[in-house]
């Protein structure tokens, strides 16, 4: 009979404090990521529109019965309730993971709507009517000026926050920090935190991106393998300082582009969080994980070739970047533009579903 071998990701799971997160809230994916050793799953606008586009047989009906039972709605209301409703459910089938690790995993994220991105007190409020939707619900809310202060406010509330729209390791520490001011208020005024588990996202595969783009605009000789690194490094150094300091919240790795943003960031407290495609790429790799890739430093070739980018030494210092500059980050605007042009989209594609041309 032969041995049955568990596939990487489930042996990192089993032996690591690692956890897996699914990039989406697609049931199907979700279902299977937990199979694989899966403990949570995130969701933002681009992936909701992806989800409802892909299974427009299941959803289409839905946002029909949406529009019809709140006629009163536009496009925008609709199409937000439907990926509300995606939302519950599949926090639904995270619940249980959500109850035995007494809120440490088991979470489903949901982002706040980018249109209220110059709204702290909106962002707060919505966060907050959010996270009771389900009771292990966590909400993303973007690591721009205005997102630190309703971090702060929202994580005071109870709100257990997924920072979001976030590429670097300024943004990474001054977010945990308004997240750790927000927990130390609560603990002041004698309101519980046990069960928040609060996470702070870097999208490494979009501060390459960046990295990129400005390697090629401004003509840089450099090893475009080097390139392959740059998030990798802030990853692995933004979570150095937060075991150093201390913070509550856990890193959070999203936005993919290679296979070794998932194998060099193995075995800490922090969570992984590749698209369900990506996940299972790994997962088939039968690859051997490393359960100690997390503490072990970038080649230091490719850590001073991007140490020559002063775009790269921004996202790498601590305070490299002051809060205001987070706004005007190339990856924050080129996000933050993506995440609204999706809300257009899911509206287009709600209005061709309610009212289909004729």
């Amino acid at each position: 009979m032969t041995e049955y071998t568990p596939g990487p990701l489930l042996q990192v799971a089993q032996h690591t404090s690692t956890a897996l997160w699914n990039d989406s809230a697609d049931l199907e994916e979700l279902t299977q990521s937990i199979s694989f050793g899966g403990v949570g799953a995130t969701c933002n606008p681009q992936i909701a529109y992806g989800t409802i586009k892909k299974h427009l047989d299941v959803w289409a009906p839905r946002i029909r019965e949406i529009a019809k039972a709140h006629p009163t709605w536009g496009e925008a209301e609709v199409g937000w309730q439907a990926v509300k409703d995606m939302s519950v459910e599949a926090a639904a089938l995270l619940e249980p993971i959500f109850k035995e690790q007494h809120g440490h995993n088991g979470r489903l994220s949901i982002q706040t709507d980018p249109r209220l991105h110059n709204d702290a007190k909106a962002l707060a409020d919505q966060a907050e009517s959010f996270s009771q939707m389900a009771p292990n619900i966590i909400v993303k809310v973007p690591a721009t000026s205005v997102g630190v202060k309703a971090i702060e406010d929202a994580t005071y509330r109870g709100v257990s926050i997924n920072v979001t729209v976030s590429f670097s390791v300024p943004q990474a520490v001054r977010t945990a920090e308004a997240i750790q001011r927000g927990l130390d208020r609560r603990v002041a005024d004698g309101k519980p935190i046990d069960e928040m588990g609060p996470v702070v996202t870097i999208m490494g595969g979009r501060l390459d991106d960046w990295l990129k783009i400005v390697a090629s605009r401004e003509q840089l000789f450099i090893d475009p393998g080097a390139l392959e690194w740059g998030g990798i490094a802030a990853i692995k150094h933004a979570y150095q300082i937060f075991q150093e300091r201390g913070f509550q919240a856990r890193v959070l790795v999203a936005a993919y582009r290679n296979v070794l943003q998932y194998s060099e960031l193995t075995g800490g407290d922090l969570v992984l969080s590749p698209p369900f495609a990506w996940a299972k790429r790994v997962n088939d790799s039968g690859y051997t994980p490393d359960f100690d890739a997390i503490s072990k430093p970038v080649p230091q070739h490719h850590l001073d070739a991007l140490m020559k980018m002063p775009e790269f030494r921004r996202a790498y210092d601590p305070d490299g970047m002051t809060v205001e500059e987070f706004d005007t980050f190339g990856p924050t605007v080129r996000t933050l533009r993506g995440f609204l042009k999706a809300d257009c989209d899911l509206e287009t594609l709600v209005k061709d579903i309610v009212m289909p041309e004729p």
